[in-house]
């Protein structure tokens, strides 16, 4: 019998409390291994059975060993042991389930020990999938308790417990699907709305409390957000009759009027959450943008997507990356940014704005206004959800590709890394997909994103891929290796904003940068010259239809041998470029024939 188990057993209703107290700290300090999994699953019975017994509830027998200040500590003690999948299971039987559930409405008045008996159920249904469903169950109605503590509760910490179970409860729309559907359609909880005005209200609530900084109001946002995913995703699934069981059903496909209401408060939540630094893109607004790209821009909704009261606004001011010679200085209102300098990992302030800190303060201006309105409820207000989304593009590959880097540089790779522990196509795609699903479904905006990243004015004198600015990064990424999702991505934003017009797209930025992307999508040769796209600079200057710029007549220049070299060099890596972007195959590349056949020096 392992020591803390005897120690335990060994206790009575009348063992002096201290020693009770050193008994459950002993189980809690424990080591992984110190406890064996049969003492484990034990303890963990005998702590419920005692905290049941102590409660009254229904089904308990015999004299507790614990006093109610003991209950917290125990509750502790029973979540400790339950971080081992071990322990989990013997937590995840439908009667300990129903036991925890029923201890955090008895001690709801001692929040602690109301909150521990939740975190026990959320860590059993993290660790042990059939918890999930046993919870659910009507032996336990814990989608019910779960629904109703959702939408009573005002606290941040309170919000979050709910909200994990309930994410927990739908994340399967299989072993789930009939939960789902009761919690959308409000028939869990008879007394309660349906649960998406009660995840809208929530959200405004935690949106308030994270303005002001209240604790836990970050990671209540973030599960309450992933609950919300579930919910679009998987209901409209469930009720859409068009799509047959044998079709595979995409997400986006279906949509139910009956989550309608959900995405004013996600847009609200999208223009009004605080910049993070040093990455532009953490929870939790990731999760606000995996959500809002379930969420269709159909005739009833496209209205809370661009609010009329909204115009349009192709003009606005440029791009921070995209003009190198502003001078504006950073809003007093907003902190100095520091940067870190390439190659030191020392903080740097730099003496002048530069571009990442002009589009982080831009960032959050929102911030500022908001905080600043006088309106009784700021949260009310119209937001520009597309420039919003195009200001969080600009400044996340100013952060990842900084200057005219090239994206398959391994540094790119290793930030991401190091700041997310993910991909730059994990990070940044969700956002590209929903610029592209804007600018598809709304004429105004493609007009608005296109002036933005590829203007009238647009400077064509140099490469438009060399560029550091956001057209720059993004004709890069057309090329690029190490990033195929957010390449794809990229590329279909690029053709959306184009008015998906292959002629428009290569009239804008040269059939050579995207040569690659359009023989993907099984366009072989370069398109006619389109009626609409610029053929021509303002000044009247013709454009090179494959590379874009500018067609400066240039007098013949005498070069010497090594200016030669260098030239030659420069077109290996151009057509290197064409073959690794798909749009030259490597037997057709005149530099790797001519090495074959021996005409190379």
């Amino acid at each position: 019998m392992s020591r803390i188990r005897q120690a335990y057993t060994s206790l009575s209703a009348t063992s002096p409390r201290s020693q009770l107290s050193d008994t459950l700290n002993s189980i809690i300090n424990a080591g992984p291994f110190t406890i064996d999994d049969a003492s484990r699953k034990e303890l963990i019975e005998l702590i419920i059975a005692d905290l049941a017994s102590l409660a009254k509830l229904p089904n308990s027998s015999g004299k507790s060993r614990l006093t109610a200040k003991d209950v917290s500590q125990a509750l502790l003690a029973v979540k400790t042991m339950g971080k081992n999948i071990g322990g989990s299971e013997v937590i995840a039987t439908p009667d300990n389930l129903s036991t925890l559930l029923a201890l955090s409405t008895t001690f709801k008045d001692d929040l602690d020990a109301s909150n521990e008996a939740l975190r026990c159920i959320a860590n059993a249904m993290l660790l042990v999938d059939s918890a999930r469903a046993a919870f659910v169950r009507k032996s336990v109605n814990g989608g019910k308790a779960a629904v109703e503590l959702l939408d009573k509760s005002a606290s941040p910490e309170r919000i979050f417990l709910a909200s994990r179970i309930l994410f927990l409860c739908t994340v399967s729309i299989h072993s789930a699907s009939e939960f789902i559907q009761s919690l959308v359609e409000g028939k869990v909880a008879s007394n309660s709305p349906r649960v998406a005005e009660i995840i809208s209200t929530k959200l405004d609530l935690l949106l308030s409390k994270l303005l002001v900084s209240e604790k836990m109001a970050r990671e209540a946002i973030t599960d309450l957000l992933k609950m919300a995913f579930n919910l679009l995703l998987h209901y409209p699934k469930l009720v859409d009759n068009s799509i047959t069981n044998e079709e595979t059903k995409v997400m986006g496909d279906c949509w139910s009027d009956k989550l309608d209401s959900m995405l004013p408060p996600l847009l609200r939540l999208f223009n009004s959450l605080p910049p993070t630094f040093p990455s532009p893109l953490t929870a939790p607004l990731t999760h606000v943008i995996h959500a809002l790209i379930v969420i269709p821009v159909n005739p009833s909704l496209h209205p809370i997507w661009f609010p009329p009261t909204n115009p349009p606004n192709p003009s606005k001011p440029p791009s921070p990356s995209s003009s190198p010679k502003s001078t504006s200085p950073t809003p007093a209102s907003q902190p100095t940014v520091v940067v870190a300098s390439s190659g030191s990992n020392s903080p740097v302030k730099e003496s002048k704005p530069g571009a990442f800190d002009r589009a982080f303060a831009r960032l959050s201006s929102g911030r500022s206004s908001l905080s600043r309105s006088s309106s009784p409820n700021p949260l009310s207000h119209s937001h520009d959800t597309l420039q919003r989304a195009h200001d969080l593009l600009d400044v996340s590959f100013t952060h990842y590709l900084p200057g005219n880097i090239d994206p398959d540089e391994p540094s790119v790779r290793q930030s991401c890394r190091e700041e997310n522990d993910a991909q730059l196509d994990d990070i940044v795609c969700p956002l590209v997909i929903l610029l592209t699903k804007l600018c598809s479904a709304d004429e105004s905006a493609r007009n608005r994103m296109r002036q933005w990243i590829i203007p009238d004015d647009l400077d064509r004198t140099s490469p438009l891929e060399g560029r550091a600015d956001l057209l720059g990064r993004c004709l890069r990424l057309l090329a690029c290796v190490h990033h195929p999702r957010l390449k794809d991505s990229v590329g279909e934003m690029l053709f959306a904003i184009c008015d998906s017009d292959p002629s428009t797209l290569a009239s804008y930025v040269g059939y050579g940068n995207v040569a690659g992307f359009l023989f993907n999508k099984g366009i072989l040769s370069a398109p006619p010259r389109p009626a609409t796209g610029p053929s021509t600079t303002p000044s009247g200057v013709p454009i090179d239809p494959i590379t874009g710029v500018a067609q400066v007549e240039k007098p013949l220049i005498e070069m010497t041998d090594e200016e030669k070299e260098q030239e030659a060099e420069k077109l290996f890596v151009l057509f290197d470029r064409l073959e690794r972007s798909g749009a030259l195959p490597p037997e057709q590349n005149p530099i790797r024939k001519a090495a074959r056949e021996g005409r190379l020096g």
